[in-house]
């Protein structure tokens, strides 16, 4: 078997189908949206449709990260898109574009579209928002154009839900800071150029600090074996003794509210991504149905299928109006925790159980590569425990409605 074919290789060797996904809309939600939203999200749709649909399956089976896809991403100006224009020469765009950008790279693959987010949600968010002036420059453009690549260190192998007990730590050396430490689960680690590590002072106070690749006693061994997220690379982050430059150091924010600040941002992006997700299955389904004949007639016509669609689009088209109205809270200013909650944890759930809805509608032929449902199926397994799982949303949500936080 060809190991890393190009997407041209791919197409001529008619490896996989035509991507001729089209959308739901339902309830007209596109008259929401203004014509530059509109137009961005039919170029990346467009951009999916060319470069990642051709080539994903035999990645995902093959368990290896398209890597040459992040600087095309960059140069598609898929990383970062909010940030202001002065630190990414493709950003300034409003989050519900943010969205749609999610929602079109999900819908070719849960594992790509981590990537991205964590390159613009988890990396250049922080470095943004608390981040030097100097760190900004360094960094921002390098990370938007796709010429480095980064992660995000908090979660440690015994502190997931928990990441304030973190036991990764960083000690005053003088002229740097010594860190120590492991961090678990990393989405881009093995080939990330840097990461944006928190860990604990002296004090026991969190910080974030930038690390880079080539920093002595700095490894991102890679974790194998994935039964989910295969076209995505994930590692763990090993700090042995490594010296960091003082001036590496985000010195705009302390304490686990930074990081917090950081999973809103990203969660938000996964709400419309896994609504991406559920989209490409839904439109699966429904082509598989017309085409699929069973006693001399399309399974379409049969009350159990047109059941199973029926509630797959209502499902969808909820999920739509929750993602468009946390946009608008969300370019307000307006958007909380608990609103971002609530569309994760909805959005997510109804995607993963669309996708099991249309594997039963295409039989047999959706376990198989020859179709998409089943990566979504095993990629949104994953999706639904990392940035808190489903049931530390429902808690924040419960937190939210009495007051009372059940998981302290």
């Amino acid at each position: 078997m060809e190991k890393t074919l190009t997407t041209a290789q791919l197409q001529d060797k008619k490896a996989v189908k035509q991507d001729n996904f089209t959308s739901p809309d339902f309830y007209q939600i596109d008259d929401l949206l203004t014509d530059e939203q509109k137009m961005i999200r039919a170029s990346v749709r467009e951009f999916i449709k060319k470069e990642v649909s051709p080539i994903i399956e035999q990645y995902a089976q093959e368990a290896k990260f398209p890597k040459h896809l992040v600087k095309k991403f960059g140069e598609m100006g898929l990383f970062g898109p909010t940030i202001p224009p002065e630190y990414n020469p493709n950003g300034g765009l409003d989050y519900i574009s943010y969205g749609l950008m999610m929602q079109e790279i999900e819908r070719g693959d849960s594992g790509i579209r981590s990537m991205a987010s964590v390159q613009g949600s988890l990396v250049m968010f922080p470095i943004y928002a608390f981040g030097s002036e100097l760190q900004r420059q360094k960094y921002l453009p390098r990370l938007a154009s796709g010429e480095l690549l980064g992660c995000f260190g908090l979660t440690e192998a015994d502190y997931g839900s928990n990441p304030g007990g973190m036991r990764t730590r960083f000690e005053d050396k003088g002229d740097y800071y010594l860190l120590n430490g492991s961090k678990m689960w990393i989405s881009n680690a093995p080939e990330a150029d840097i990461a944006i590590v928190w860990a604990k002072n002296e004090e026991g106070r969190i910080h974030g600090l930038i690390v880079e690749r080539g920093m002595e006693g700095f490894s991102t061994p890679e974790i194998h074996n994935k039964w989910s997220l295969r076209a995505s690379c994930t590692g763990e982050l090993v700090f042995d003794n490594v010296k960091v430059p003082k001036e590496n150091l985000l010195p705009n924010i302390s304490g686990l509210k930074g990081p917090l600040k950081c999973l809103d941002s990203a969660r938000y992006g996964i709400s419309w991504g896994a609504l991406g997700a559920a989209m490409d299955c839904y439109d699966t389904a429904r082509r598989y149905a017309l085409e699929r004949i069973q006693f001399d007639k399309p399974i379409a016509s049969f009350q159990l299928v047109q059941k199973k669609l029926a509630e797959m689009l209502t499902e969808i088209t909820k999920a739509q109006l929750i993602c468009w109205r946390l946009g608008v809270l969300k370019n307000e200013g307006k958007a909380t925790t608990a609103q971002i909650s609530l569309a994760k944890r909805n959005n997510v759930e109804i995607a993963l159980n669309i996708a099991r809805e249309a594997r039963q509608i295409l039989g047999g032929m959706g376990i198989t590569g020859e179709y998409s449902i089943m990566r979504h199926m095993m990629n949104l397994e994953s999706v639904i425990t990392y940035e808190g799982t489903h049931d530390i949303h429902l808690l924040i949500l419960g937190h939210e409605i009495t007051g009372i936080p059940a998981f302290r």
